[in-house]
């Protein structure tokens, strides 16, 4: 594993050619954009905060917007396509089943950003263009990334409404809990083809001035039969991460291999979602009906050996299936669900942090294996 040395936030904030204010959203294509509101709401507990559709005179697709703490997703579906828009994203749909079109970064002047972007080699999908109501003006941009995702850019600075022109607020589907579940996203890992992650790797270093921050290969995330390898790249301020990982040659079929199959290409495979109470928030989601992997008890046999001690007790890691990890910076706690649909593509996971900004290097063969299970079961290993 190498890391690259970053200078302070503020330096970095100053000298960075593209800078980013964080992520804006995570936008998904969805078959059934009201029922997956619902899921997030009750499973997640997110909050239902505004929607678009057709009694606002959206009449091609639904869309509901949901927040936790800084974490934003939207949930569009299509009601009936009449444009190009419309056709895509039903046709995402069917090809690929629910999963992310878009990781929406906010930005402090979206024009620059384009322009940096597409100088630099990026492919622009939307040009910059203004989008005003009542509360202000939104300015949006769009470049390609990997597969059919997108990169759309958010400048909202003294925009004032819910969430963007076109939207109304929305009162919550369900009750949200007392205590949120989850503050932020933390990071968004996308899945690409064999031969493929440097070339990725590169573009957000030379199209948006990111910097490698980890790199895993060789035996880093392997097991007996699977394998992969993941860089990460980051923004100056390491607000904005993404892991980026490819299928490594092995005797079977990696999760990274499942993912392009069943999700027909590339694509963004989990989201990492940031809390400060991942006991809570396990308890809280376990009993709303999310299902997470499972690890088995010998795992914990030996954690306290080098995890050293952490905020939550061995014996209460094991009981809820919490994995540990420590580097040189602290330790982390984190918690994968499975796959959140159908098929076996996305999935989340949660994390929280103690100083380290790794991911989780010490449980990549636990956390395989316990994936490997799944894929056996399903037939797809």
């Amino acid at each position: 594993m190498t890391e690259t040395t970053h200078a302070t936030p503020n330096t970095a904030r100053q000298a960075d050619p593209f800078p980013v204010n964080g992520m804006d959203a995570v936008v998904f294509a969805v078959g059934n954009a009201k029922q997956a509101a619902h899921f997030y709401s009750s499973a997640f507990g997110m909050k239902l905060v505004a929607y678009s559709g057709p009694e606002h005179g959206n009449r091609e697709t639904a869309s509901y917007v949901l927040e936790s703490g800084g974490a934003r997703f939207v949930l569009t579906s299509v009601i009936k396509p009449a444009t190009d828009h419309g056709r895509f994203l039903a046709e995402h749909v069917a090809e690929h089943g629910d999963g992310v079109i878009d990781l929406a970064i906010e930005v402090p002047d979206a024009r620059a950003a384009y322009a940096y972007a597409v100088e630099h080699g990026a492919t622009g999908m939307e040009e910059p263009y203004e989008v005003k109501d009542e509360n202000g003006v939104v300015v949006l941009a769009a470049i390609r990334t990997y597969g059919k995702t997108r990169h759309t850019l958010v400048e909202r600075k003294g925009y004032q409404g819910v969430y963007l022109p076109g939207f109304v607020e929305a009162a919550p589907i369900v009750a949200p809990p007392a205590k949120r579940t989850f503050q932020a996203i933390d990071h968004c890992v996308g899945n690409v083809e064999l031969g493929r992650m440097n070339e990725w790797v590169a573009f957000y270093n030379k199209v948006m001035g990111f910097t490698n921050m980890k790199e895993f290969v060789g035996d880093d995330i392997a097991t007996e039969y699977s394998a992969l390898m993941s860089k990460v790249v980051a923004d100056g301020t390491k607000k904005v991460k993404f892991p980026i990982n490819e299928p490594a040659i092995a005797k079977k079929k990696s999760q990274i291999d499942e993912y392009l199959e069943f999700y027909g290409g590339p694509g963004v495979q989990h989201i990492a979602l940031a809390t400060n109470d991942i006991v809570s928030t396990v308890r809280t989601m376990r009993a709303a009906g999310v299902e997470f992997l499972n690890v088995p008890d010998s795992y914990y046999d030996t954690l306290g050996e080098w995890v050293g001690d952490t905020r939550v007790p061995i014996d209460e890691l094991r009981e809820l299936k919490i994995l540990a990890d420590r580097d040189e910076d602290g330790y982390l706690l984190q918690i994968f669900t499975k796959p959140v649909q159908d098929r076996p593509t996305v999935f989340f996971e949660m994390i929280e942090r103690h100083g380290s900004m790794g991911f989780g290097k010490g449980n990549f063969k636990a956390l395989f294996e316990a994936i490997e299970r799944e894929q056996e079961k399903r037939g797809n290993l």
